[in-house]
């Protein structure tokens, strides 16, 4: 599969000697959660997600014709010398199938609409702007390239950045993982979930930030635990029946079992942080107290609304667009108080990545 994305120096036909190309690119919020990994960004089962309209990473990318490749890093206009280790990696990590980058020098100028640890996936938004970037330029290169190879491949080197940046490169519903329910869907790239129930092109995420503080440990080294995890293999079975179930889902829209299945995951993937060796807990009390508050209300008023949660504190709601105003009462009424300084941040879902400016040279 990956022989597939690499590609050759001579299949360049033009010369670019400079340009710049700029590209917007959402966040995602997964449903069926990926937690645990083979080298490099394969996942050990698949997942789905709901793709972000308004949280999104703009990202610049210039570069021009050097006999040495080289490149610099700036986030929020400063120099950031922490993310230049990860792009250097990437770089590495991509030469094979990209090798036009070995005759550049790239400057990466990059933010995000959202606030730092706010509970969105920022490597997600952020590795696939920049894998964007630099498919766009080798389609530049190599015109032979079509706009859907473009974004393939794009969702394939986003994934090696960081692997739920894969999703990121569709808008909607997109999934990741080879599983039988979805036609073409893949470990190596990204698939949009085309057949979708009407009543999930606009829903809605508002999320509750607990704490915007770091994580006591990380996603990649949460991944990590799950190689030598005791219950991994029940845990795998069943992300992957949930992942059958909701597909199912998505074509009728029966909420009712959307909320089982996104809770369920949600709750599974803290499981599993909770009985990793060493385990860990990423809840606060009041994370806890916002679910049970959600619970409890649905119970009594029949709301379509639900909770998710990455590896993080913080709360997803998810819910129909037509019960905005009656969930925003709730946030205001009986949950803003256990947000930090009351923050949330409303979304829903969205249309995926939009090039915002490009000029070459």
């Amino acid at each position: 599969m990956e022989n597939k994305f690499k590609s050759r120096s001579e299949q360049y036909g033009s010369k670019l000697s400079a340009g710049r190309i700029k590209y917007s690119s959402p966040s995602n919020i997964a449903l069926v959660k990926y937690w645990g990994k083979r080298p490099v960004q394969i996942p050990a089962n698949p997942s789905i997600s709901f793709t972000l309209e308004n949280c999104k990473t703009i990202t610049q990318l210039q570069f021009e014709r050097s006999s040495n490749f080289s490149f610099s890093v700036k986030v929020d206009g400063v120099n950031n010398s922490g993310f230049e280790s990860k792009i250097e990696r990437f770089f590495n990590l991509i030469q094979d199938y990209m090798p036009f980058i070995a005759d550049y020098r790239f400057q990466v100028e990059t933010s995000n609409t959202f606030p730092h640890s706010s509970g969105i996936a920022s490597s997600a938004s952020g590795m696939s702007a920049l894998a964007l970037c630099l498919c766009r330029i080798e389609q530049q290169l190599n015109p032979e390239i079509t706009d859907a190879e473009q974004l393939q491949k794009a969702s394939f080197i986003a994934r090696i950045g960081s692997g739920s940046a894969c999703r990121s490169v569709y808008g909607g519903v997109v999934a990741w993982g080879q599983v039988d329910a979805i036609a073409d869907s893949s470990d190596y790239y990204g698939v949009p979930v085309i057949k979708t129930h009407s009543v999930f092109e606009n829903f809605q995420d508002t999320i509750l930030l607990v704490d915007k503080g770091i994580k006591a440990i990380s996603s990649s080294m949460g991944h990590e635990l799950m190689n030598n995890h005791p219950y991994a293999s029940v845990r795998f079975d069943q992300a992957n029946t949930n992942m059958y179930n909701l597909v199912d889902v998505m074509k009728t829209g029966d909420l009712a079992r959307f909320i089982k299945i996104v809770e369920n995951e949600a709750f599974s993937l803290h499981a599993m942080m909770m009985t990793s060796s060493p385990g860990f807990m990423l809840f606060k009390p009041n994370t806890v107290e916002i679910i049970q508050r959600v619970r409890n209300k649905r119970d009594v008023t029949g709301l379509n609304l639900c909770v998710t949660l990455d590896a993080g504190a913080n709360v997803h709601l998810l819910y129909p667009k037509e019960e905005k105003e009656k969930v925003m009462d709730l946030i205001k009424s009986e949950l803003v108080g256990f947000c930090e300084n009351g923050q949330y941040i409303c979304d829903e879902v969205g249309r995926g990545p939009k090039v915002l400016n490009e000029d070459y040279a």
